[in-house]
């Protein structure tokens, strides 16, 4: 059967697969079920929110998917991985996540970092309001497994030390705190410029920055 009827197929079917999921026992706690599997993808339903993920991402409430086929997925969450069929819910309950989308950010040594993600990877970003992009180098692109020099488009920028050439590319996924952005516009440069992956203003234009006393917060704008 072709890609695009077995996916259309799989979103005809969740709401029925979804109706078999046992409610939590109380209001503070979610169940996890499996509704849709494929080769490095999952579909899960975590009380009524439903995700696809890739292996290697993560959920706002903390759940990763490990590996995925068409007959499994290996779910982690805080720290135990368990292997879940099509329609299996995880047993176990944890309390509901509360998702503010905002972060609280303070300055060391005069800068602001920032924990988050980009594609469900971890990663560590310095707050750049002159930056245009969230900008990276080509070791820390590599890392994250983006491939920018066939999906960038080539471009220049000024830098300090004159002219560079980098890569324009796009992010599908990008976390600060609790706050989760799609489709965030990036720059690639080659080599080991900038050391820190900036938080530039293709992200920050797309949330709220308040200041009080020397802590920062970013709130997503709803």
């Amino acid at each position: 059967m072709p890609v695009n009827k077995i996916l259309l197929t799989l979103i005809l079917l969740l709401p029925l697969l979804s109706a078999t999921s046992t409610a939590a026992p109380n209001d503070n706690s979610e169940t996890i079920m499996v509704l849709g599997l494929f080769k490095d993808r999952a579909v899960i339903r975590i009380g009524k929110q439903q995700h696809m993920l890739r292996v290697g991402e993560t959920t706002p409430e903390g759940v990763k998917l490990i590996e995925a086929d068409s007959e499994k997925a290996v779910l982690e969450f805080r720290g135990k991985k368990n292997t879940y069929l099509l329609g299996r819910q995880i047993s176990s309950h944890f309390k509901k996540a509360k998702i503010k989308g905002e972060a609280n950010i303070w300055p060391v040594n005069g800068m602001y970092m920032v924990g988050g993600a980009i594609n469900g990877q971890p990663v560590k970003f310095m707050l750049d309001t002159g930056a245009s992009w969230i900008s990276m180098n080509s070791q820390h692109a590599r890392r994250l497994g983006l491939d920018y020099r066939v999906s960038g488009r080539r471009s220049s920028v000024s830098t300090a030390s004159g002219t560079a050439q980098v890569f324009l590319i796009n992010l599908d996924r990008v976390r600060v705190g609790d706050i989760v952005l799609h489709h965030i516009k990036a720059a690639v440069l080659e080599g080991n410029s900038p050391t820190e992956i900036l938080l530039g203003m293709s992200f920050l234009e797309r949330v709220d920055i308040q200041r009080k006393g020397l802590m920062m917060t970013l709130k997503k704008k709803w």
